[in-house]
């Protein structure tokens, strides 16, 4: 994602022609981003010390001027962020918040970007099929036009769910933190994800998870205040799941965290959570986060080999594992 002269293929790239809206002027809005990471991080080992992505200039009431919405784990424990705008002009940026629940981020620019940021839309409104167009940093040579191919629940491994995550193709090869762009030329997601899934005939198909914009709109300025979206933090337990054939398989384990403490181990199945079966990672994580607060014990139901265990977890809030960002 550092390579500086990639370009999306011409043909899949958008015509400024085609559009009702000013394309290259929001295409301006879209920055490339840097952040280091101390490399005794929390997240170093399993994010890198060194990120690259896009974030978002955009305008809001009572918001900042220079305020760049990205994806979180860009951002997360940066010591350090850079921002490079349209006409090459790099500025430092300040890592202003991010909300674990959302996976939103955000950075104050220290310096004039010179854009003027894009207007935050409502991805609700975004019909199936629509056409869009997905923008990394850098204008027109790194924007595609796609259309939305789905809306539905998305359980991530990392102990992450969204409700209503949009999903597009073609899929943009550099989304993270990139900006999908709404017919009216206002902001309706930051990009999170690639994910690979093979149709009827056995080809893969590509496509980007996208966060909606429509769930930043009630903690937003909660953010800008407070550094996180002001909502109580849900238990932890520093566990990545994954679905497979026999269940859900634990596919790592944080250093330290609350699962590894107990004695999960990798490889172990998943099958229940305080007596109540699970077989998707979705209901384990809904299962984990009404417990109550981080602190909170949970019995996990394990099958590891031919043995059936269940193991006690003294459940984390994985926030405190994190360096927070510095308010001023």
């Amino acid at each position: 994602m550092s390579d500086p002269d990639w370009e999306i293929p011409q043909n899949l790239q958008p015509e400024p022609g085609e559009y009702t809206f000013d394309l290259e002027g929001a295409l301006r809005s879209v920055v490339s981003l840097r952040a280091s990471v101390p490399s005794d991080a929390f997240t170093a080992e399993s994010l890198g010390t060194e990120r690259t992505g896009s974030g978002v200039v955009i305008r809001a009431p009572g918001a900042p001027e220079g305020l760049v919405l990205t994806i979180g784990y860009l951002i997360t424990e940066a010591e350090t962020v850079w921002l490079v705008a349209h006409d090459g002009r790099a500025v430092p940026g300040h890592a202003l918040a991010y909300d674990q629940a959302t996976g939103f981020g955000l950075v104050l620019a220290l310096g004039k970007l010179g854009v003027s940021g894009l207007e935050l839309g409502f991805s609700e409104r975004i019909a199936l099929g629509e056409s869009l167009v997905m923008a990394a940093g850098g204008g027109l040579a790194r924007a595609m036009e796609t259309r939305l191919v789905g809306r539905q629940e998305f359980a991530g491994y990392w102990e992450y769910l969204l409700d209503d995550a949009l999903f597009i193709a073609p899929a943009h090869p550099f989304w993270s933190g990139s900006a999908l762009i709404g017919p009216d030329g206002r902001l309706i997601g930051i990009g999170s994800l690639i994910l690979q899934q093979g149709d009827a005939s056995g080809q893969r198909a590509d496509m980007n998870m996208v966060v909606p914009i429509d769930i930043l709109h009630p903690i937003l300025n909660t953010m800008l205040t407070t550094g996180s979206s002001g909502r109580p933090p849900r238990p932890w337990l520093g566990m990545f799941v994954m679905e497979n054939d026999g269940g859900l398989a634990v596919g790592g384990l944080a250093d330290g965290g609350p699962a590894a403490r107990a004695g999960v181990q990798v490889g172990d199945q998943v099958v229940g959570i305080n007596d109540e079966e699970v077989s998707e990672v979705a209901a384990l994580w809904r299962a984990l986060w009404a417990v109550g607060a981080p602190g909170t014990e949970v019995k996990l139901q394990i099958h590891r080999g031919a043995a059936t265990l269940t193991v006690r977890v003294i459940t984390g809030d994985r926030n405190k594992a994190l360096r927070s960002p510095s308010m001023h």
